[in-house]
C-alpha cells in the first residue's frame, strides 16, 4: 500500500529507504522504483521530493569522522592515532564510503567523493602540520588512509583483514607517521 501521509513523513520515508539501499546496493544498482517500494510510496514522489536519484544519493550519503583523537594526539603519534581511527570505522561510515566509491563514475558523486577526501582527511591533517610541504604530506597521508579503507572494505584484502589489529595499527601507523613527519625533515627534528 502506498503511503498517503504528510509531505514530511513521505520525504523522510524516501530519505531513509534511499540511505539504506544506497549503503547496501550502491547508487548504480538502486533504482527509483526500488526506493519508492522500500518507502511505501510512488516513484513519482521520489522525483518530486528529490528531483533525481543522483541528488537523493548526494543528500543521503555524508561520511563523518570524529576527529577529536587526531587533534589531541601529539604530532609524533599522529600516524598511529589516524590508523586507529580508520580501523575503528565501520557501520554507516563504511556504507557511505562504499556507496561513494561504487557511484564514483557519476560526475556529481565524484565531486562528493573529492569533497569528502578534501574535508574529511586532507584539511584536518594539514592543520596539524607545518613546513613548506605540509599540504603535500597531508594529501599523501590522506591517500594512504583512503587506500587502507579501500583495501579493507572494497578489495576485502583477506591478509589485512586477518591481521591482528595491533599489528595493523603498528604497520599503518608507522607508514602514516613517515609520510606526516618524515625522518630527517625539519618537522621531525623539532619533535
Amino acid at each position: 500500500m502506498l503511503q498517503t501521509g504528510s509531505r514530511v513523513s513521505t520525504r523522510e520515508s524516501i530519505h531513509s529507504a534511499a540511505a539504506r539501499l544506497f549503503r547496501t546496493s550502491g547508487c548504480a544498482r538502486t533504482t527509483v522504483r526500488r526506493i519508492a517500494a522500500e518507502a511505501g510510496t510512488d516513484p513519482a514522489l521520489v522525483i518530486r521530493h528529490f528531483r533525481s536519484k543522483e541528488l537523493l544519493f548526494l543528500e543521503t550519503m555524508h561520511m563523518t569522522l570524529d576527529l577529536g583523537p587526531l587533534f589531541d594526539a601529539p604530532l609524533d603519534r599522529l600516524g598511529e592515532r589516524l590508523a586507529e581511527l580508520l580501523l575503528d570505522l565501520g557501520g554507516s561510515a563504511r556504507g557511505v564510503f562504499l556507496a561513494l566509491v561504487h557511484g564514483g563514475d557519476e560526475p556529481h558523486i565524484r565531486d562528493r567523493l573529492r569533497d569528502t577526501h578534501e574535508h574529511l582527511f586532507v584539511e584536518p591533517l594539514r592543520r596539524r602540520l607545518t613546513g613548506p610541504d605540509a599540504d603535500l604530506r597531508a594529501r599523501t597521508a590522506a591517500a594512504v588512509a583512503g587506500g587502507l579503507l579501500y583495501a579493507l572494505w572494497v578489495a576485502e584484502d583477506h591478509v589485512l583483514l586477518r591481521l591482528d589489529r595491533t599489528e595493523l595499527v603498528s604497520r599503518y601507523g608507522t607508514l602514516l607517521q613517515e609520510v606526516l613527519t618524515p625522518r630527517g625533515s625539519l618537522v621531525s627534528q623539532v619533535l
